[in-house]
């Protein structure tokens, strides 16, 4: 694998597998440009070293060729980040794709159309990736959110490039960091895992137990461990058939050493919806016909100690509905906390798309340690899973 550092980009055409999986408005505009900044300084080091970039990604999941999945939305924000001209070409493959890469000078940037217009890019197809490949030098995988896709342009397209090929700078940012946290020592250890369901987060969880001190459990899925250890929990979504299993992570976490901490309180809405009546309650006696929605403030001054105490920190999913404003309290509460404490000498990784997408919100994200772009990736590289576009590299 070559370091991209060190590699000599000179009239060479780099063919760079970004993650531009963005948001867009009713407008097509792009609404958190947090993933194509995070890999303007690969595009820079290419473009730096007299080379040229020649960008792919897939955007949304599209069936076929949509309009509202074309990468020529994020053109505009590519531009003004870049301060560049970009060229756009909408296809991937083909003559006129072929064509635009030749014509590449050293210097510019071509973005190719969404590459999962075509079906041959999730299923791995080598011929696919043959095409993707043609008129490039190199190959940089720097789209981390994807490397556990083993999909033609991030794990099947590497081996066509011999030794020309590396990790982009998000890529080894973010296994660097997510290996600084989880061989972090034990004590002092806090993660807080939020989100909606137990059954996307088990494994996670089961993984953490054995890492941290602390084990904080947010987020709708918090009410599933409550309801486990008897709690009343209304109308609160529960994982019924996840209950045993609630049970028993418990059991294995008393056996860790690790402490896991439930909400205490609950803010409760009598819909799920912005303009829903509201009530605080503990956390275990929540009436029938009220959902909680966020954790309640006993349980936010408790977590204040908790980080401030802490060295590292793990968070991955928000706490509640914090796109509610009613219901967000809990939430961006935790983002401060942890970005205050960051800023006294805690190390902290933060990751999963609303995690990351509250932290903007909170205008924090440069007051953390590290901000994780991928989601799935980032979760199962915290499983241990082997990620098929780092093994291609690697």
């Amino acid at each position: 694998m070559q370091d991209i550092t060190a590699y000599k980009f000179k009239n060479k055409k780099a063919l760079i597998r970004v993650d531009f999986n963005v948001p867009l408005n009713d407008q097509f505009e792009v609404t958190d440009d947090t993933r194509i900044k995070a890999t303007m300084p690969t595009i820079k080091e290419v473009l730096k070293g007299g080379g040229s970039a020649i960008l792919m990604s897939h955007l949304g999941r599209p069936k076929g060729a949509e309009e509202k999945y074309s990468l020529k939305h994020v053109v505009p924000a590519l531009e003004k980040i870049t301060g560049k001209d970009v060229i756009f070409v909408p296809d991937c493959i083909g003559d006129e794709t072929v064509k635009a890469k030749k014509d590449l000078a050293p210097g510019e940037i071509l973005l190719l159309e969404n590459l999962r217009f075509y079906p041959e890019e999730k299923k791995g197809d080598a011929e696919f990736a043959k095409k993707l490949a043609e008129g490039a030098d190199v190959y940089v995988n720097d789209a981390f959110a994807t490397a556990h896709r083993a999909h033609a342009s991030t794990s099947i397209i590497a081996a066509l490039f011999g030794p020309n090929k590396m990790f982009g700078k998000v890529m080894t940012n973010e296994i660097q960091h997510l290996d600084k946290a989880l061989n972090a020592p034990k004590k002092g250890y806090t993660a807080i895992i939020g989100g909606a369901k137990v059954s996307s987060k088990i494994i996670v969880i089961e993984q953490l137990l054995k890492k941290v001190d602390k084990l904080v459990i947010g987020g709708a899925m918090a009410y599933t461990f409550i309801k486990a250890q008897g709690g009343k929990v209304g109308d609160s979504m529960v994982e019924e058939e996840y209950i045993d299993t609630a049970k028993k992570v418990m059991e294995a976490a008393a056996k860790n050493d690790t402490e896991i901490i439930l909400p205490v309180d609950s803010v409760n809405g009598d819909a799920f919806k912005a303009d829903a009546n509201t009530q605080v309650t503990p956390a275990d006696d929540i009436e029938a016909g009220w959902m909680g929605m966020d954790i309640g403030p006993e349980t936010l001054t408790r977590l204040a100690d908790i980080i401030s105490k802490s060295k590292t920190i793990l968070w991955n999913g928000p706490v509640g509905v914090f796109e509610m404003e009613k219901f967000a309290r809990g939430t961006f509460g935790i983002a401060q906390m942890i970005a205050d404490a960051t800023g006294k000498g805690l190390y902290s990784l933060v990751g999963g798309g609303d995690s990351v997408s509250a932290l903007n919100k909170s205008g924090l994200a440069n007051e953390v340690s590290y901000v994780s772009t991928g989601g799935g990736a980032m979760l199962e590289y915290i499983e241990g899973k082997k990620l098929p576009g780092i093994a291609a590299i690697g």
